[in-house]
């Protein structure tokens, strides 16, 4: 019997529909990216809340499964596929995956994100650009990465000397940051540009970052 066709319903261009396709790509797992539209409410519809009661992008469905937030998707998915990128080999390995995906979450991506609001967004919804907004989290984001300067310093990757999840997991949001002005903040630390410049030259994350490209964020339209 065929194993069931893995789905994920969302919009490629969100980054976070993008990290469970990250998770995909980097698995080798076919999957179908069932189009949704953001303008015209498709996730606040009664079908998309019964997957998802917060009526949120991704959610992703293998086979009797239905599962949603991008961290725990893609935890799954390389948990069924290649748990290797979860720091199976040990428990040491494992907890400091969990670390830094937790400093992904809490620390680097809200700070990035905020700026990448203002910076790439706030056009796309139809506003202007809070530049206080983003002077105060590229304060923020700043202190982050010199942290992450210091870890990549001491390893290839943020868990040890091996790629994990915690280093794919903030890929998407920190392509859009490096589409802004402050991606010299990357760029003016050795370690973390040649980590970030690592990861971007992986096949997955080239595959995935063709689903977001900056210009398409210049008229709403182009997402529909």
């Amino acid at each position: 019997m065929a194993t069931p066709a893995v789905k994920v319903y969302g919009w490629a261009i969100s980054p976070f529909v993008s990290r469970a396709l990250l998770a995909l790509e980097e698995a080798g797992v076919d999957y179908e990216l069932v189009p949704m539209s953001r303008q015209a409410g498709d996730h606040h519809r009664p079908e998309h809340l019964a997957r998802n009661p917060f009526g949120k992008v991704p959610v992703l469905e293998d086979g009797d499964v239905t599962l949603f937030e991008s961290r725990a998707i893609a935890r799954h998915v390389l948990r069924k596929h290649k748990p290797e990128l979860l720091g199976t080999s040990s428990l040491e390995q494992a907890a400091m995956v969990d670390i830094w995906l937790e400093v992904e979450a809490h620390q680097l991506s809200p700070a990035a994100i905020a700026i990448v609001v203002e910076c790439i967004f706030a056009s796309f919804l139809g506003r202007e650009r809070n530049q206080a907004t983003v002077d105060e989290n590229v304060e923020k984001l700043k202190k982050v990465l010199e942290v992450y300067e210091a870890r990549l310093n001491q390893s290839r990757y943020l868990a040890g000397d091996f790629l994990s999840v915690a280093d794919l997991s903030p890929f998407t949001i920190m392509h859009y940051f490096m589409a802004t002005e402050y991606a010299t903040l990357v760029e003016a630390l050795p370690h973390v540009n040649a980590w970030w410049e690592g990861l971007a030259a992986r096949p997955a994350a080239k595959k995935v970052a063709e689903f977001m490209p900056v210009d398409a964020l210049e008229s709403p339209k182009k997402q529909e």
